[in-house]
């Protein structure tokens, strides 16, 4: 079994920066995709970004591209996402995810453990 536990969600203006830390622990497989996604209120869950394990292959939702920069440090187990220039529409609550075949893939349904998620809140 994983767990994944991020962190790091806030109020910010729009412009605004925040950064957003998810840990995993327990049986964490070796080659495991991170992603992250989000869910508005009213709203379904959606992809924000998403990265291997080697770091080679990352995708972005347009929505975020040139803003979000997600990252990973594997000795610790840890993914990151930056957010710059953050927006209104941007609020939402932040969850992140492993997919244990590492495909760093968009597709919701490949992901296997979720965090419990973040808040993230951005005023005008």
């Amino acid at each position: 079994q994983v767990q994944l536990v991020d962190s790091g969600g806030g109020l910010v203006q729009a412009g605004g920066s925040l950064r957003l830390s998810c840990a995993a622990s327990g049986r964490v497989p070796g080659t495991y995709a991170m992603g992250w996604f989000r869910q508005a209120p009213g709203k379904e869950r959606e992809f924000v970004a998403a990265v291997r394990w080697t770091g080679s292959n990352i995708n972005y939702a347009d929505s975020v591209k040139g803003r979000f920069t997600i990252s990973r440090d594997n000795a610790k187990n840890t993914v990151y996402l930056q957010m710059n220039s953050l927006k209104p529409e941007d609020t939402a609550v932040y969850y992140c995810a492993a997919d244990q075949w590492g495909s760093a893939t968009p597709d919701i349904k490949a992901y296997d453990y979720w965090g419990q998620g973040t808040q993230v809140s951005v005023s005008s």
